[in-house]
């Protein structure tokens, strides 16, 4: 019964190995697979930024650029993963509900996984295989 219906916390080891399988392979997929290719921005990619309305459109598109770039690389580690997530669910939301709002669900779908995940790391946090995870571990003993 409990193959069918039971499972692991999110505390536990399988838990905290889960999230970090989640956490590599996305973080890691956001950054190389479509955040690497828009720093720096593109003039085509600025444009879009400005089809949009956003002011300053080439520092958006830098900050779009990074946030992909690097919050996936952050996540990816687990380094300030709620800093990281928050900036890439931002992204996230825009590329889904702004410049794919037109789009069938299909062409919108990549950025609302992206951003159902960086809502759940917000959330939940890196775990405990992770730089976040390393830095709380000292900060325990330290304050010991």
């Amino acid at each position: 019964m409990n193959l069918l219906f039971g499972g692991v916390g999110i505390r536990s080891t399988g838990g905290n190995i889960g999230l970090l399988i989640l956490r590599v392979f996305s973080g890691l997929s956001l950054a190389f697979a479509h955040g690497i290719g828009k720093v720096p921005p593109s003039e085509r990619f600025i444009g879009d930024v400005e089809k949009l309305g956003f002011p300053m459109p080439a520092l958006f598109a830098w900050a779009a650029g990074a946030s992909e770039l690097l919050g996936g690389v952050f996540l990816a580690a687990g380094f300030m993963t709620r800093p990281a997530a928050f900036f890439v669910a931002i992204t996230m939301f825009v590329a889904a509900f702004l410049q794919h709002a037109a789009d069938p669900f299909r062409g919108k779908e990549k950025a609302l996984l992206f951003l159902c995940i960086a809502i759940f790391y917000f959330f939940v946090g890196a775990g405990r295989f992770s730089v976040d995870g390393f830095i709380r571990k000292q900060d325990a003993i330290l304050e010991e």
